[in-house]
């Protein structure tokens, strides 16, 4: 199941809390991965697989964790290989979060009421804020990976970040109503809560066993912050403000991150 699948809402979606095609439909959607996925599956199960969205998370940051492991054992100079552990991310991922973020930060203060705003939020070109939204979001990751790899054997604090990020994409999906009648989000559909407390604890339990407690706090803040902003501009989440939600949440964990450095 890729991106495309936009449209109305699943009448008779699959509501088991676990099945065996939740990962693969995760990786498909969030991912450019080459992973192969039973499409109608992944369609009937609709948000009752976002549960798996941290474990796609796990995958991403873990190939992301590894070549920086690599990359520092070459001696590739730490802002190189921020470099290069920052294009893989958005390869992996096709920018689809980027995009979100570009999108969000356009519309919602490009717009003057709801209506513009999700108008221009669902534009494919580009603004100003959107723009600039992106130059510091890539110069801060870029920045803070550098500082990661330069202090070496914290690179499995990217496989926490990208993990927690994803999970955050899950509260907000549950918390926030859908601001529009179409889209990717709308298709997907919205969580129950139960589904939502099960990427929330993948995530945070993840956090916890790696050593990195204080960073569901952080995640949880920005997450909360960022709802609350959709909510009062939009009413609610779209896919933008869910893709744009991972890219905030990932800046601040990467902060948090490198904060806490020795």
């Amino acid at each position: 199941m890729k991106r495309a699948a936009r449209g109305k809402q699943l009448t008779n979606p699959d509501n088991r809390l676990f099945a065996a095609i939740d990962l693969p439909a995760a990786l498909g959607l969030l991912t450019r991965l080459p992973v192969p996925v039973d499409g109608a599956a992944a369609t009937a199960r609709g948000a009752a697989a976002v549960w798996a969205y941290p474990l796609a998370g796990m995958v991403v940051g873990g190939v992301q964790a590894l070549v920086m492991a690599v990359l520092v054992w070459l001696g590739v100079p730490a802002a190189i290989t921020a470099a290069l552990v920052l294009a893989l991310a958005v390869s992996m991922t096709g920018a689809m979060h980027e995009d979100g973020l570009a999108d969000s930060v356009d519309g919602l203060w490009g717009g003057w009421d709801k209506t513009r705003r999700l108008a221009i939020m669902k534009d494919s070109h580009i603004g100003t804020y959107g723009v600039i939204a992106l130059v510091l979001t890539l110069v801060l990751r870029w920045a803070a990976l550098g500082m990661i790899a330069g202090a070496g054997g914290f690179a499995l604090a990217l496989v926490v970040v990208a993990a927690l990020s994803r999970a955050a994409m899950v509260g907000v999906m549950a918390a926030l109503p859908h601001a529009r009648e179409d889209g990717l989000s709308r298709a997907v559909g919205r969580p129950a809560p139960r589904v939502a407390w099960v990427a929330v604890g993948i995530g945070a339990g993840l956090a916890l066993v790696t050593g990195y407690p204080g960073l569901v706090m952080v995640a949880a803040t920005v997450a909360v912050l960022w709802a609350m902003i959709a909510r009062a501009k939009i009413g609610g989440q779209t896919g933008d403000i869910l893709g744009a939600t991972q890219q905030w949440v990932e800046v601040a964990l990467l902060i948090a991150v490198v904060a806490a450095l020795d």
